[in-house]
């Protein structure tokens, strides 16, 4: 006789995306593809519940980030509002230990901020959960033991089981979130409790800046044999657009070679 498999209470950490061309707040994609899977084991397993947690400043800006996830069909979300620059993983924590889920569900990395992709460990550290990172499906839940699949390079799969409760983290694996609805997004709930702010220490200390754009690599060629090496290296250029130096002085051959680096990019 199979074991019946039973309902789960899940949680799906979200946080506040960045569009990668405008910049514009926005549900993160891998955060909405861990609530697609989520509302999935809704329908798999009968009498599971399906919540979400953000922890961090509430603005307009954020709240209508927030309000993407809720558009994708849940009533409410928990938001531990926290004052900007806090460190977020001592409140999930409280909050998760007060009334412990049996899975946890959050992105591989976040899309502003540090986007350290360390939360899950610390968290998982913290509660003294297992974590498994690269999820792909939930296969079953059976007598407290969730049959996982985890995503591997090259398209390959992994069969994990699990004691609940866990932490899970989903990246570009997992199945691509269904669209969010607005009406049903600004009708739902934000529910607000404010927590005390514990300065992120650690952060206060790092220098942020613009990120620039990095130095053109130049071509690296990989070969076997020393045979190869020299034809690599005795090959005429491509492109033809190439220039040959001869019965130049030491500060013209200079010249035209920091010219060439600048021309494509080595040199900043």
């Amino acid at each position: 006789m199979q074991p019946e498999q039973q309902g789960i209470e899940v949680a799906v950490l979200v946080s506040v995306g960045r569009h990668p061309i405008t910049g514009r707040a926005r549900r993160a994609d891998q955060d909405a593809r861990g609530l697609e899977l989520a509302l999935g084991l809704e329908r798999q397993l009968p009498g599971s519940r399906v919540g979400l947690l953000h922890a961090g400043p509430r603005s307009e800006e954020s709240e209508s980030a927030l309000r993407g996830y809720l558009g994708m069909g849940l009533d409410t979300l928990t938001l531990l509002e926290q004052a900007e620059g806090s460190d977020a993983i001592p409140a999930l924590a409280e909050h998760l230990a007060a009334a412990p889920p049996q899975l946890v569900i959050t992105g591989a990395r976040a899309e502003r901020g540090e986007g350290s992709g360390l939360l899950p460990y610390a968290l998982a550290e913290r509660l003294g959960w297992p974590l498994v990172n690269g999820l792909a499906a939930v296969e079953k839940v059976e007598n407290g033991v969730a049959t996982l699949l985890q995503a591997l390079p090259r398209g390959q799969r992994r069969r994990l089981k699990v004691r609940l409760p866990a932490i899970v983290s989903v990246d570009a694996a997992a199945p691509a979130a269904r669209q969010s609805a607005f009406g049903p997004a600004r009708r739902a709930e934000l529910a607000a409790t404010p927590v005390p702010a514990e300065p992120d220490r650690e952060l206060a200390e790092w220098q942020l800046a613009p990120a620039r754009k990095r130095p053109k690599r130049l071509k690296i060629v990989k070969a076997a044999s020393a045979r190869d090496r020299f034809k690599a290296a005795a090959a005429k250029a491509e492109g033809g657009s190439g220039q040959v130096l001869e019965g130049v002085s030491a500060e013209q051959g200079a010249e035209a070679i920091l010219k060439l680096l600048n021309e494509e990019g080595v040199l900043r």
